[in-house]
This record gives structure tokens, C-alpha cells and sequence, in this order.
């Protein structure tokens, strides 16, 4: 892993579609709306957006904590944006702010930590895992 900037931001967009919504996650009584954990997806892409550039080839970032709200419904068709912001480096953990908007308005803001990984490493630990 190169030095990760303070500052250094990444962005993540996507279209509402059906497989997005609300109701197809939980009660499919709710309005067609965006899904809090798709809102959250957006913006843990935005996050490692930020940072890929000073990955070394076989590391990634995994999300550790995320502490947003959700503040606005988006209907199906709209495009939402997810943006983040290093705030701290801390070795390997690195913390965001994160924010997302639609076509209208903020719809959701927060923080996040990813951790950097080693992916031969993680996969090793998931194949041990999965061998009981």
C-alpha cells in the first residue's frame, strides 16, 4: 500500500432500478424507494474509489464500520451519487466521510472505515474457514 492522502475523495453512481428497492428487501408493503443497504453500497464504493489508486496489485479494502443515516427517499430512475473523504490513515485502517445524493437532494451521510487486505491472505482464511 502506497501513503493514502487525507483528502484523497472517490465517487460511486448508479440508476434506481427494481432490484435496488426497499421492497424487495424487507416488506414488500414499502414504497418503490431505494434500500438503506444499497445507499450504504454506493457509498462503500465511493470509499474504495478513493483509495484504489494507492493499492498495490493483490490488495483491496474491506469495510469494517459504517455509521451513516438515511435521510431522503429516491424513487426508481433516479441516479444516486455517492462520494467519500479520507479523514485518517491509520496504518492499514483508513476512515471516510461519506455522503450520498440523488437528482433532488442529500439522501444520506456518515462515516465508514475500510481495512486494506492482502487477498491471497483473505482467501487462505476463508478456505480455512469454510474446511471447518
Amino acid at each position: 500500500m502506497k501513503q493514502i492522502p487525507i483528502g484523497a475523495k472517490g465517487r460511486f453512481e448508479l440508476v434506481v432500478r427494481p432490484e435496488h428497492l426497499a421492497n424487495q428487501f424487507k416488506d414488500t408493503a414499502l414504497p418503490p424507494v431505494l434500500a438503506t443497504p444499497v445507499m450504504i453500497m454506493v457509498m462503500e464504493n465511493a470509499a474504495l474509489n478513493a483509495i484504489k489508486p494507492y493499492l498495490n496489485a493483490g490488495e483491496s479494502a474491506v469495510g469494517t464500520r459504517v455509521d451513516v443515516r438515511h435521510l431522503a427517499p429516491t424513487p426508481i430512475g433516479q441516479r444516486v451519487a455517492g462520494e467519500a473523504e479520507v479523514t485518517r490513515v491509520d496504518g492499514r485502517r483508513i476512515e471516510f466521510t461519506v455522503r450520498a445524493t440523488d437528482e433532488t437532494e442529500a439522501i444520506g451521510a456518515g462515516t465508514h472505515e475500510r481495512v486494506v487486505v492482502d487477498l491471497a491472505r483473505l482467501a487462505q482464511r476463508l478456505n480455512a474457514k469454510a474446511a471447518g
